[in-house]
């Protein structure tokens, strides 16, 4: 593995830790604090489940897909074209990941807190990790719609 996405990915995680830390230690569960009002609250609950509260009190077979998760991600590092926002794409999917198994595996929640109420809409509360993985993704769909997802390749589609 490129020793950039693992240094990068270790700060995501060691951010990711460190947020929920700080969260946890100055806000009680269900505590809410407004940061902008009506659009941004710092709002600490214990998540059971995934995205959306689906496979809520599943935790086993939530390690299970996020442990398959990982290793799948780790195993096309290497077929994708080597370049900045494919190393911080890995990155932020492998350090998202880690953060969200480590709560999962120690704590059996993951500890959510940011929360957006975007044009009436309350956004369901998640973590930085959340917001890792979801970046991480993105930026892997641009380098396969580039055509980048082989690392041989060397043109767009």
């Amino acid at each position: 593995m490129n020793k950039k996405i693992l240094i990068y990915a270790s700060i995501i995680l060691f951010l990711d830790q460190i947020s929920k830390i700080l969260v946890d230690l100055y806000l009680s569960i269900n505590d809410s604090f407004p940061v902008i009002k009506n659009f941004f609250h710092i709002t600490y609950i214990n998540n059971y489940g995934a995205a959306f509260g689906i496979l809520n009190n599943k935790l086993w077979l939530l390690i299970i897909f996020t442990l398959l998760a990982f290793f799948i991600i780790y195993r096309y590092i290497n077929t994708f074209k080597i370049n900045k926002r494919n190393e911080i794409a890995f990155s932020f999917l492998l350090g998202g990941i880690l953060g969200n198994l480590i709560d999962r595996l120690f704590l059996g929640y993951i500890r959510d807190f940011l929360d957006f109420n975007i044009f009436g809409y309350n956004f369901p509360v998640f973590n930085l990790g959340d917001s890792f993985i979801f970046l991480g993704a993105i930026l892997l769909i641009i380098a396969i719609y580039k055509g980048e997802d082989n690392a041989n390749s060397s043109k767009s589609r």
